[in-house]
């Protein structure tokens, strides 16, 4: 497995040969969702990069990323493991050679207003502006993304439309504990006695109303609810619960920790 810091070098490297690259980005702390996402590039594509980068232009909350965990020892021996060709981890000086004050800024419409964009204000920015450069410096044929963080996608979508690029996205199935709790780096700074409470998110998506799964998160140790929202899966606008083909996405406190999930119902 290759390793590099520098964009000019992985450049160089990847324009060296002529095989497919499937991309995932990540910012480390990898679990087996991060991994099954390199065994979907590998399936489809010659060559397999992996990015690994704390991006803080998509943290409105300072706090939220100082406390993201950091594991590139481990990262770098499961990407190994699992085949990944290249690994790209840069600084923030790298990315952001000129700072961070003055950064390309994406119309995104509707979708930047709802749901993680309306409690995280900001952070939609700067996950364009993370992920256009990231496939600026890789230039893959394809990006793999986990449906976990569904609106991200569509954020992703919508970007790689406004820069009128020819990748493609394929989104790839949330992957879940044995019991339902959907795979997250932010799982690390959860207790045993918190991720058996987070499964109340996992069983909440079988009752009948928003109004009940937010109940049953406060019932089973959630601190607070930023939302627990039905939408049109293609267009994110609300619609009511029943009403197929439907998505419920929430996003809940349990102690310090900000989780969030959705499922499909076709």
């Amino acid at each position: 497995m290759k390793q590099f810091q520098k964009t000019s070098e992985l450049q160089s490297y990847l324009k060296s040969s002529s095989k497919s690259i499937g991309f995932v980005p990540t910012m480390g702390a990898l679990h087996e969702g991060h991994l099954a996402l390199i065994k979907a590039s590998k399936s489809t594509c010659e060559l397999t990069v992996c990015s690994i980068f704390v991006n803080p232009t998509q943290f409105n909350d300072p706090t939220d990323f100082e406390k993201y965990p950091v594991t590139i020892a481990a990262d770098l021996e499961k990407l190994e493991a699992e085949g990944c060709d290249v690994v790209f981890v840069p600084s923030v000086s790298e990315m952001y050679p000129s700072g961070t004050a003055q950064l390309k800024h994406y119309d995104l419409g509707f979708i930047e207003t709802i749901l993680e964009g309306k409690y995280r204000p900001g952070h939609f920015q700067g996950v364009c502006v993370v992920v256009d450069l990231l496939l600026q410096a890789v230039q893959p044929h394809k990006l793999f993304m986990g449906e976990k963080d569904y609106q991200q996608i569509a954020v992703v979508r919508k970007m790689l439309e406004l820069t009128n690029s020819s990748i493609e996205l394929v989104k790839c199935p949330t992957v879940r504990s044995g019991e339902g709790l959907a795979l997250s780096s932010r799982n690390a700074r959860l207790t045993e006695e918190q991720k058996e409470q987070a499964l109340a998110i996992y069983r909440g998506f079988g009752l009948s109303s928003e109004t009940e799964f937010k109940q049953s998160l406060l019932e089973n140790g959630f601190e607070s609810i930023d939302y627990v929202a039905c939408v049109d899966p293609q267009t994110l606008q609300e619609k009511p619960v029943g009403e197929k083909p439907y998505l419920i996405l929430v996003a809940a406190f349990i102690g310090s920790v900000r989780l969030i999930d959705n499922k499909t119902f076709a």
